[in-house]
């Protein structure tokens, strides 16, 4: 059964947060901070993981995610 993720991240050097949503937390966190080479995140590097929550649903993570 696929899990779905939402989560904080927290970009201590520039006092950032950056909310996301993904079925896959280890791969979108390497992403965030090693792999992606454009988008928002890029520029505040180095992210940490401040807050997570595990929903059995798309549809209620994303709704959680828009709070």
């Amino acid at each position: 059964m696929e899990e779905f993720v939402v989560y904080i991240l927290l970009s201590k050097d520039y006092c950032k947060t950056y909310v996301g949503f993904t079925s896959n937390l280890i791969e979108r966190f390497k992403s965030h901070n090693y792999l992606s080479k454009k988008g928002y995140t890029i520029k505040f590097r180095p992210w940490q993981v401040i807050y997570v929550e595990f929903f059995t649903t798309k549809s209620e993570a994303l709704k959680e995610r828009s709070f």
